[in-house]
């Protein structure tokens, strides 16, 4: 699943994987199911998005100074990547993430897209915990922000609320010296 979004982005989304019925029916990380519908929108209250919804490859949206990849390239079983996948996807990670030099925010949407970042730039899982709305400065300019993932799942037991979301991808721009 190739990666969608500005060329140089000030701020760089990861995922988990391709959703069956979404991205991997449509060709665009979270277009199409329960999950971009939360990301799309809060993208475009953000003023990152040209819309507030995703339906299919060639709708017109446009991500202003955002770019989402995914820590997996391809559909797990069970929609859930086992560890294998990660490490095998990993090396894709790695090469879209050097291509990015201008990004200043990391945003990781859950713990494997977290550890996905951490192993793709060769950093310890232990000097940077993972938590939802958890900031880690990586050097001088650059930072990661954990947010829970936008799933249906995390939506619907209150996990992840809109507002929760809302916050991180707020302070995401802040960092990245977005300005609305």
């Amino acid at each position: 699943m190739p990666a969608f979004g500005a060329a140089d982005p000030r701020i760089i989304i990861i995922g988990l994987a391709p959703g069956l019925h979404g991205a991997n029916r449509t060709g665009r990380p979270f277009t199409g199911d329960y999950a971009g519908e939360l990301l799309y929108r809060t993208l475009h209250e953000a003023g990152l998005a040209t819309r507030p919804e995703s339906v299919s490859a060639d709708d017109g949206l446009e991500l202003r100074q955002a770019r989402i990849v995914n820590s997996v390239k391809c559909v797990p079983p069970g929609n859930k990547p086992l560890p294998d996948e990660i490490r095998t996807c990993n090396a894709y990670l790695k090469a879209e993430l050097t291509s990015l030099k201008g990004a200043r925010v990391v945003l990781a949407l859950g713990r494997v897209a977290h550890d996905a970042f951490l192993m793709a730039s060769g950093l310890k899982r232990s000097l940077f915990p993972f938590g939802h709305g958890s900031e880690h400065r990586l050097d001088e300019t650059r930072f990661l922000i954990d947010s829970y993932h936008c799933s249906r799942y995390n939506t619907s037991t209150k996990v992840l609320t809109e507002a929760m979301f809302t916050k991180v991808v707020a302070r995401a721009c802040e960092l990245a010296g977005i300005r609305r």
